[in-house]
Parts: C-alpha cells; structure tokens; sequence
C-alpha cells in the first residue's frame, strides 16, 4: 500500500473515526481517564494506537453526508461513554462501600477533594477506590480493557455502533447492584458498629459513669479497623468478580 492510497478519503475518514473511539478509552474508562495523567501524553498515546490498530480495521467507505459523519462521530463517543458508565460503576460499589463505612467510624468529617471525581469525599472511600485500582493492575484489568476495544474493531464496524433496550436495562439493573453490592462491602463493618453500639449502650444504663465519648469511639473506631483488615481481601475478590463480569457483558454488546 502506498502512501499517497493512504490520503485518500476513506482512508482518512477510517483514521479519524479509530482515533475518536480510541480516545473515548482515555475520557471514560477507569484507569485510563486517570487526572494525574495530563491530556497531552492521553493524546500521544491514542494516537499511538490508532497507528498500530489502523491494519486491522476494515476501510470504512466516506459518508455522502456531512450529517452521516456527524452520527458516525456520535457514535463512537457514545459507545466509549457507555462502556465507562459499565466499568466506572464497578468502582463505584467501593466508593459507596467506603462512605458507609467512615460514616460508622465517625471518619464522615475526615474528606478531602478527589483529584478523579473533582468532589470532596472520605479518606476511606479514596482509600477503597485506590486499592481497587492496585488490584485492577494486578490482575491485568487494563489490559482486559485494551483487549475489548481491538475486539470490538473486528466485531463492531466505526460508526455503527447503535444502542438497544439491552443496555439500557443493564445499565439500570446495575445502578440498583451499585448500592446492594456497596452494602454488602460495608456490611460486616456496619454491622459490628450497630452491636459496639448496643452494647455501650447498655452499658451506659448499667453504669452512668462510662464515658462514651472519651472512651466509647476510640474503641469503636479500633474494632471497625481490625474488621477492616480482615475482610479487606474479600473485598478485593467482590471487585474482581464484578470487573470480570462487566467485562463480559461488554463483550456481549459488540
């Protein structure tokens, strides 16, 4: 192939459309929309991809209208957008999790503003959220992720993406999963705080004397830490297990 077939029109609609749904991976996919990367490296690296990719992708004929590639256009971005909201929610399970559980702790206060998510949030849901992002690195979860985008350019022509009702149901059903499952993280921990606080309770009654505040929380926040350290990997495995499973259902969309 020369170089000169490589500027003719279809070839550089093609190109334009693999770097748009390219992109899409560094503006909504988790770990890879990462703030602490700047846009200009995001930008190298997208492109980098198109390049390698770019054999692999049928040669997508140039639309007759200008509002044809406009929709082409949209919908590359729409199919980055609803493949983040699968995988972001993920980690919002553990985000969710993390505000239960400083909020039993009496940690609701402790917040700081989130460098991702640009919102103040607790130390334990950073927390959380950065420990599911080790364990996505370790169990090569980026690379699961890159290994959809090069199958859907073999299985979903660019520009033909279309959303169904499939989706959309998916996507509902997993907001609803979202706060069952982030309960379920946080669970053991809220509910070893609602017994501490049963039994200070009744031991307020037996003896006025105890000092709840001086005495009562420092305990409380100690037990809810051992707790933590002991179901910390489970926890891990419950994001694991929910990371493979949105990755596959993003493999049966395309």
């Amino acid at each position: 192939m020369s170089w000169y077939s490589l500027l003719q029109p279809d070839h550089i609609y093609t190109f334009l459309l693999l770097f748009v749904r390219l992109s899409t991976l560094f503006v909504f996919l988790p770990f890879y929309n990462h703030m602490s990367v700047s846009p200009q490296i995001k930008a190298a690296f997208a492109f980098y991809l198109t390049l390698v990719l770019y054999p692999i992708v049928p040669i997508t004929p140039e639309p007759m209208a200008a509002s044809l590639f406009i929709t082409a256009l949209l919908s590359e971005i729409v199919m980055g957008l609803i493949a983040g909201v699968a995988l972001n929610i993920v980690f919002g399970i553990f985000s969710y999790a993390g505000e239960q559980i400083a909020f039993v702790m009496g940690f609701s206060l402790a917040s700081v503003m989130d460098p991702q998510s640009q919102i103040q949030s607790p130390l334990v849901s950073q927390f959380l959220t950065m420990m599911a992002l080790l364990i996505l690195l370790a169990f090569n979860g980026h690379y699961m992720i890159l290994m959809w985008m090069v199958e859907a350019l073999r299985q979903a022509p660019l520009g033909g993406f279309v959303l169904d009702h499939d989706m959309f149901d998916y996507l509902i059903n997993a907001m609803g999963h979202l706060f069952l499952m982030g309960f379920s993280v946080a669970f053991p921990i809220v509910a070893l705080s609602l017994l501490s606080d049963i039994i200070f309770g009744m031991l307020m009654k037996t003896m006025p004397q105890f000092n709840l505040l001086v005495v009562g929380f420092p305990i409380k926040i100690a037990l809810a830490l051992l707790v933590w350290s002991v179901v910390l990997g489970s926890m891990m495995l419950i994001f694991k297990d929910e990371f493979l499973k949105a990755i596959h259902i993003l493999m049966a969309w395309i």
